[in-house]
């Protein structure tokens, strides 16, 4: 590979310019990390509107012809490149990165050759929400024109209306037809009185279903036997609930098929939606509610059939654990972030089924105003429950956490009290709640309205809130204190004991440094402090291998 690498790397060379799709920089030490992602978003859109498997930014060789190798340093110390392709995804649109990034070490030095992808059909590929473009040499915002051509672009063939080949009607369920009848006149009431004289073709080509008698994929899945599930074959349309106990020993599980009109209910009946009680914070008597909303579970449930990529051959799975439900499908989360669908009440532009997505929507299973999501989050809200957790991290996988138990009454009541947060405040700071990360956009957000505290990433509740949910203890434990309380308790030790070595002031120190570090970041700290106060005059070594011992200056009148 890396010899093919390398002579297509000389047939770059010897180009008289630089195209569209490919940048020569030569980056021999740094690079601006913010240049590079607008370079990943040109070239990628570069390389879709010009038909190229990909787009190229090589460092390590001279911009201007002749061109010449002169080598890059650039992340060649760990963690070198490993992190880079994590980093860019975290600024895009449906966290696109590169296809690959390769090192080539050739006579005149090491060259770094990004591999980017052409954006997807329809989509352009966006830097920090900005699409960029390439104008001859210039980098800047894509061109109008430019824009309108990916978005005109034809999706990809879409497999859940092709035909499925063999099937008749006869391989359809006549309870599965029946219940779509009652879902299609509750979503048509105008045509409620005519529904029941069709016959069964004439019903499933009005509800786009089986358009021109022609039996489809999407058929199959929502209406199809459970034993005509093999004519998907290779695809597989099942939903497959699991029951974990807290060791995440596997309890019981079940397998449910076509017709995934009906399943989702059996589904729904598998789950152990308990009754729990919780003090809501408006009324001191608790509140009996069941661990789920059944609309929540039902949207959750229908999102995943509605975009599972069922060429994968994958089950979706619906996994349930002592206080939460997890829903998993197959393909990317095509929004690209769960903050883009909430800030948005406007339909998604593109989807991977859009025929099986049609039929659903006629069917009365999802809608198409964009607002499902929104409006789980705003149920779990309203109910005083933690927001949903979409984990996207894994490439083609989405995972959607439901949780069905309060974290922390105070917390929840503050969030009672506090109706002036938009909802997009309470996701970010239930994350912070919840120690996962957040994004640049969010913290500042929540800065501004003096939610948080603490540096990233190990942010905190901020006091005043911490104040309201009685958490003071948690903030206290957390929040820096001045590096001058720690220098004085160095020295009082060294004044005590006259000598210490690294250990021994960990063991002093350790369990007093912020809760917000982690364990290596509080020993960092501890040694920074002592290296700080070294430069200062305060406190010497003694030897100089591990067993080292720091000692007070010879100074009777050290204080700090």
């Amino acid at each position: 590979m890396s010899g093919d690498l390398k002579v297509q790397l000389q047939e770059m060379l010897l180009l008289p310019a630089e195209t569209e799709c490919i940048e020569f920089k030569e980056a021999r030490n740094n690079y601006d990390f913010d240049k590079i992602g607008k370079y990943f978003s040109a070239l990628s859109n570069e390389a879709n509107l010009n038909g190229k498997p990909a787009g190229w930014l090589i460092f390590g060789v001279t911009d201007r012809p002749p061109r010449e190798v002169v080598g890059s340093h650039y992340r060649l110390t760990p963690p070198g490149l490993d992190r880079l392709k994590e980093e860019i995804a975290h600024h895009t649109n449906h966290r696109i990165t590169f296809a690959a990034i390769h090192e080539l070490t050739v006579d005149c030095g090491r060259v770094v050759m990004f591999e980017i992808p052409p954006c997807p059909r329809g989509i352009p590929t966006t830097w920090k929400g900005v699409a960029y473009g390439r104008s001859h040499e210039s980098l800047e915002p894509l061109a109008l024109y430019e824009m309108d051509q990916i978005h005109s672009q034809p999706p990809q063939d879409d497999w859940s209306a092709k035909v499925c080949e063999g099937a008749t009607l006869a391989d359809l369920d006549p309870e599965a037809i029946a219940f779509a009848r009652e879902k299609y006149k509750e979503k048509h009431q105008g045509l409620a009185s005519e529904v029941d004289e069709w016959d069964d073709s004439t019903f499933l080509a009005k509800a786009k279903v089986c358009p021109q008698g022609r039996m489809t994929n999407a058929a199959i899945i929502l209406l199809g036997k459970s034993e005509a599930a093999h004519l998907l074959s290779p695809a597989i349309a099942h939903i497959t609930w699991v029951l974990r106990d807290k060791d995440e020993v596997e309890v019981d599980y079940a397998h449910f098929g076509p017709p995934l009109i009906l399943a989702v209910d059996r589904v729904f009946h598998k789950v152990r939606n308990l009754t729990i009680r919780h003090i809501s914070g408006e009324t001191l008597f608790p509140l009996e509610v069941s661990q789920y909303d059944p609309w929540v579970i039902r949207e959750a449930l229908h999102n995943c059939i509605a975009h599972q990529d069922y060429r994968q051959s994958a089950r979706i799975t619906v996994t349930e654990r002592p206080g939460s439900l997890m829903f998993t499908n197959r393909g990317e989360f095509i929004p690209g972030t769960v903050l883009s669908v909430i800030e948005r009440d406007v339909p998604p532009d593109r989807y991977r089924n859009p025929f099986l997505a049609n039929a659903m929507v006629e069917l009365k299973m999802i809608d198409t105003i964009g607002s499902g999501i929104k409006r789980m989050f705003r149920i779990q809200r309203d109910r005083n429950f933690p927001m949903p957790d979409y984990d996207l991290d894994e490439e083609g996988v989405v995972r959607v956490t439901i949780p069905g138990r309060v974290i922390d009454e105070k917390y929840t009541r503050m969030l009672v009290k506090r109706k002036e947060l938009t909802l997009t405040d309470v996701i970010a700071l239930d994350k912070v709640q919840k120690g996962h990360p957040i994004t640049p956009e969010e913290r500042t957000i929540l800065r501004k309205k003096k939610l948080i505290e603490g540096r990233y990433p190990n942010l905190y509740v901020s006091e005043s809130v911490a104040a309201e949910i009685d958490t003071k203890a948690d903030y206290i434990r957390k929040r820096p204190f001045d590096r001058a309380h720690f220098k004085s308790m160095v020295v009082a030790y060294l004044r005590t004991y006259h000598e210490a070595r690294l250990a021994e002031i960990e063991d002093l120190l350790l369990d007093k440094v912020s809760d917000a570090l982690n364990e290596d970041q509080r020993r960092h700290f501890i040694k920074d402090l002592l290296q700080e106060m070294r430069k200062e005059g305060t406190i010497t070594t003694i030897g100089k291998t591990k067993g080292a011992k720091w000692v007070l200056t010879p100074d009777p009148a050290n204080e700090v």
